[in-house]
């Protein structure tokens, strides 16, 4: 009997092919390293080309991920300044 079938999640797969375009490594020496099979990998290339160009990179997701927390944290800082202003423009006036 075979070994049991590997599932991987579909967060996985993008990040495996972009660590091959980042590393400039080969195909085959990534997915040796990540235990993926050869094939597997190939598919998984070939399918991260014919995506759509917003769906195909996972540093864009990761970027805006980054990009809301820190727009977040300088909504919030915008905050606490506006407040301050209106404490100081009172204490003064």
């Amino acid at each position: 009997m075979g070994q049991p079938r590997r599932s991987f999640t579909p967060e996985f797969k993008p990040e495996a092919v972009d660590l091959c375009r980042r590393s400039g490594k080969s195909a085959c020496q990534v997915a040796r390293e990540l235990g993926i099979p050869q094939p597997t990998f190939n598919r998984w290339r070939q399918q991260a080309a014919t995506a759509p160009l917003g769906a195909k990179s996972f540093l864009a997701t990761e970027e805006l991920k980054v990009l809301r927390r820190e727009l977040e944290r300088v909504r919030m800082e915008r905050d606490i300044l506006k407040k301050a202003v209106a404490f100081f423009a009172k204490e003064s006036g």
